[in-house]
């Protein structure tokens, strides 16, 4: 029989950390939209926080080799619904990414599949018997990852489709690729950013508008550059030390519309200012590297890819969401 994780089995030194992170984001959604239509925002948070603890409970009392062992059913089920998704999914701004539940929340399906492509993928490199991945081994990679990252970019959900790869990439890695294949891959993929650059005109409308305003938002400052010009504006009139708790002036008179979400980093740098957004990069920073020491303590390979498959993914969220901070707000970074 197989064992089953007990309580004294936790890190509590990696839940100590979420649940600092996960503070500082209830609070701060609290302290951006409290005077305005949209308090009340941080129960919401806080119910879906609770839901994933008492999720989180569950799944620890289930053996990962026991999910391993059904990663076939488990990959089958997840391009299954994305293919569903496909066909009768919710359209929201002209994507098509959530299926309904009954009436309930909208569900996005490919959120799941991040979660099976790490098993999928852990499973697959556990079973490399050799110290090289070869290419065969390396092709068989690129299906599995390649398969549900084209469906996802049917719907179309670019931010999502990337966040597959570096799981592929980071679990290779791991397994011994070759530094030639290596190679081969970077001068593959620099190859290919100039013509995904020319076929950006091939892109939706507002994806194409979201580049725009991504490069130049000043040129739609009133439509959609709009937030982004006032989230640069709540960011440099945070300073160095910030404006304090529930005073940043930019949030509180609504000016940056999504605040409570897409646009929480500008509303913690307005009220903490410099300091404040330090203390949560060093948090994920920390929650990083207990992961990165967790999967060095792993009991076997799969344990270890599955702990890097999690990390891969929480690091790309990181790093692509303050790439992106940093460079929309290259302007005033000088000036803080």
């Amino acid at each position: 029989m197989k064992d089953r994780p007990r309580t004294q089995d936790f890190d509590w030194v990696l839940l100590a950390i979420v649940a600092a992170i996960t503070t500082l984001g209830v609070l701060e959604i609290y302290s951006s939209t409290h005077a305005s239509a949209m308090a009340g925002m941080q129960w919401k948070q806080l119910m879906w926080l609770g839901l994933g603890v008492a999720g989180m409970f569950i799944i620890s009392r289930i053996d990962y080799h026991t999910l391993m062992d059904q990663a076939p059913v488990l990959y089958m089920i997840g391009l299954g619904t994305l293919l569903i998704v496909l066909a009768i999914g919710q359209s929201h701004f002209g994507a098509k990414r959530w299926v309904s539940l009954g009436g309930g929340p909208n569900f996005q399906v490919s959120e799941l599949m991040k979660l099976i492509i790490i098993i999928v993928l852990a499973r697959f490199f556990s079973e490399v018997r050799t110290d090289r991945l070869t290419l065969p081994d390396l092709a068989k990679v690129a299906v599995l990852t390649i398969v549900p990252v084209g469906l996802i970019l049917m719907q179309p959900d670019l931010g999502t489709a990337m966040v597959l790869v570096p799981v592929a990439v980071v679990g290779a890695f791991l397994a011994g690729i070759e530094w030639k294949h290596l190679a081969i891959g970077f001068v593959l993929i620099a190859l290919m950013i100039p013509l995904a650059w020319n076929m950006r005109k091939h892109l939706k409308p507002y994806q194409q508008q979201r580049i725009e305003t991504f490069l130049h938002p000043e040129e739609n400052p009133r439509s959609a550059g709009y937030q982004v010009l006032q989230s640069e504006i709540a960011v440099g009139s945070g300073g160095f030390w910030g404006k304090g708790f529930g005073k940043g002036s930019q949030n509180q008179l609504g000016f940056v519309p999504v605040r409570y979400s897409d646009f929480i980093l500008a509303a913690l740098a307005e009220e903490q200012g410099f300091i404040g957004v330090c203390v949560v990069l060093l948090l994920y920073l920390a929650l990083v590297l207990r992961l990165v020491d967790n999967a060095q303590k792993a009991k076997d390979r799969a344990g270890m890819y599955i702990v890097m498959g999690v990390t891969a993914i929480l690091g790309f969220h990181v790093v692509r969401i303050k790439c992106c901070f940093v460079l929309q707000h290259r302007r005033i970074a000088c000036k803080i």
